[in-house]
């Protein structure tokens, strides 16, 4: 995936969030949103080779860059 891709991919997850979720109230409650989407993320990682999904793990990690986006922009 190129970086150009990916980072669309994270804007319009990160678009999606900011219009469906409030502003995020205090930098505690922004970290807890990310370290969740981080942890989904490691769980998809952290499962046997055999049962990994690739697009699970993409997914995740979408999830991680829009919330790291959105941390950044609420709280900036």
């Amino acid at each position: 995936m190129i970086p150009r891709t990916a980072l669309k991919l994270i804007d319009a997850e990160y678009q999606q969030a900011s219009s469906r979720y409030p502003k995020f109230n205090s930098p505690h409650e922004g970290l807890a949103i990310l370290q969740e989407e981080f942890e989904e993320l490691k769980a998809e990682v952290f499962k046997n080779h055999n049962s990994r999904d690739p697009n699970a793990m993409r997914g995740q990690a979408i999830q991680v860059g829009a919330m790291a986006m959105r941390f950044l922009v609420d709280l900036g």
